[in-house]
């Protein structure tokens, strides 16, 4: 399998082998069903569609439910995420199967993880992008400290060019974070401890990749 759905449970030290303390973020990855088996035929690409989580079946739109019942599962096991890992397989997953995370991923594997970023809200130029700030406060200038300074147009275009880095915005954007060593795997509680840090806020949904 080229992947799998988790959850982010937060971060954490363990320490290695040579007795170096290493940062790890702790994931709970899986169990995961094989909601759907996609194939160039049907779908027009092949594809491993996986569902993680939990979401009641009066919540769950009946198409929905319907989908589920065909890989003979139900809203109350894993409705709660749907990702499709469009990789090519060996014919081995089965509509219905559950994955775990030993199934994907053994000790010492690089991985990336997906997520998406811990919103920030409104920001200004300094802490979006790392600006210094126009400076100090003399000749007649107030409260210019974390302002973006010149624009830098005059006659010439007579507007703020497209893409001009400005305060927006901040955070909430999908990163991939890449080669996560995977430092221990805890196959009963399903869970998996990556090296360094992932997006995210705690109990954000998590996705995993070789």
């Amino acid at each position: 399998m080229p992947g799998i759905i988790g959850r982010k449970i937060g971060m954490t030290s363990v320490f290695g082998p040579d007795g170096q303390n290493i940062a790890v973020t702790v994931i709970e990855a899986g169990p995961c069903v094989v909601t759907q088996v996609k194939n160039p035929d049907s779908d027009g690409y092949r594809a491993v569609q996986l569902s993680f989580g939990e979401k009641k079946e009066k919540n769950t739109t009946k198409p929905m439910v319907g989908h589920f019942k065909k890989a003979n599962t139900t809203p109350k096991k894993s409705i709660f995420e749907i990702r499709n890992f469009r990789s090519e397989y060996d014919g081995i997953v089965e509509l219905g199967k559950q994955i775990n995370v030993q199934d994907v991923f053994v000790e010492g594997d690089f991985v990336d993880a997906v997520g998406i970023s811990k919103g920030k809200g409104f920001q200004g130029v300094v802490k979006r992008y790392g600006f210094a700030g126009v400076g100090g406060q003399t000749h007649g200038q107030h409260n210019r400290l974390r302002a973006p300074g010149s624009m830098g147009n005059a006659s010439f275009a007579s507007r703020v060019i497209k893409g001009k880095r400005l305060p927006g915005r901040m955070g909430t954007d999908r990163v991939k974070t890449l080669n996560l060593r995977v430092i221990k795997i805890m196959a009963e509680q399903n869970l998996i401890l990556v090296s360094g840090s992932v997006p995210g806020a705690k109990n954000s949904t998590i996705i995993l990749q070789k």
